[in-house]
């Protein structure tokens, strides 16, 4: 039936290509990684057209399981006991036991649910199409609250005090209480995309830009600017360096999180579009290739690629 194509899966695909992907996407349907995450233990990668997720051993990439979850699943995050997915195409988030995949739970947020973000307490849901974020209770799922941020908010991520949302359509990135959802300060970033805490900074990155730009978490204040690659999307922090996807450039860019300096930009697979640190290593989702590659995070040199 052609018009659910156009209603669902031009929502979907053409959407989620020409507005959360930043520009206009033609694609034929392939296995897409989208979200990553580490557990502890494990590698964690949404598989967008499959909509299941795919578990990794993060010592050798062998496939641990993958699971079922919601249509069009995107953003991952993990609670330190649990796995919440993203359903972008269902309005929901789904929460799996990291332990076994066992689903705990299915969970309606917003319009077009995309990033995600844990406070210690909480999940925290960007919704791309109904500009709010979602705030449910970890513990077991209920709506703590509802918060309006206008311009597709995409890109979340907390920084020990509070949330960090970048408003793809309106060039801002919104700081929140985490306490009461309220606003804390909106700074001008042009087309954020990924955001990332340092513990002490966070860096957004510029989609048009070709760049990621570094705020101090404090009070927002401008620290700088600096060079990436084509299309940046997916922004990382290892513990010294902030790693940047270049989804336009099938790279991955190193920078100093002291200074920003260029340390080494490494080429990965087509389109990465999220990046993960496991303590000793970046792993990348490519969202064109469908598959994830791992670096050695001390000196970007190839560990191993692997299909999910």
């Amino acid at each position: 039936m052609r018009p659910m194509r156009i209603l669902g899966a031009a929502i979907l695909v053409v959407m989620i290509g020409e507005l959360l992907l930043g520009t206009a996407c033609v694609c034929d349907k392939t296995d897409r990684a989208w979200g990553i995450a580490f557990d502890g233990a494990n590698i964690w990668v949404t598989n967008f057209d499959d909509d299941t997720v795919t578990e990794l051993n993060a010592s050798d990439g062998s496939l641990v399981g993958i699971y079922a979850v919601g249509r069009g699943p995107t953003g991952v995050a993990f609670d330190g006991t649990n796995i919440w997915v993203t359903n972008f195409a269902d309005d929901t988030v789904t929460e799996l036991k990291a332990s076994d995949g066992s689903l705990l739970g299915t969970y309606e947020v917003g319009t077009a649910p995309a990033g995600i973000a844990f406070d210690g307490a909480n999940i925290w849901v960007t919704d791309y199409l109904s500009n709010n974020v979602t705030k449910l209770k970890a513990s077991d799922g209920s709506l703590v609250g509802t918060y309006a941020v206008a311009g597709n908010p995409a890109g979340i991520a907390f920084d020990g005090a509070n949330i960090w949302v970048g408003a793809d359509h309106s060039d801002s990135v919104i700081k929140f209480n985490i306490s009461d959802g309220s606003v804390a300060g909106s700074y001008l970033v042009v087309r954020p995309m990924g955001v990332a805490s340092d513990g002490t900074n966070i860096w957004v990155s510029n989609w048009d830009e070709k760049t990621v730009t570094k705020l101090r978490a404090s009070d927002g204040t401008l620290i700088g600017t600096y060079d990436v690659g084509i299309h940046p999307r997916g922004v990382v922090f290892d513990g010294t360096s902030i790693w940047v996807c270049n989804f336009g450039g099938n790279s991955i860019t190193k920078l100093s999180a002291l200074d920003g300096s260029l340390l080494g930009t490494y080429a990965v697979g087509a389109s990465p579009i999220c990046a993960a640190s496991d303590g000793s290593n970046i792993w990348v989702s490519n969202y064109h290739s469908g598959k994830v590659t791992k670096l050695q995070a001390s000196d970007g040199s190839l560990v191993g690629t692997y299909g999910v």
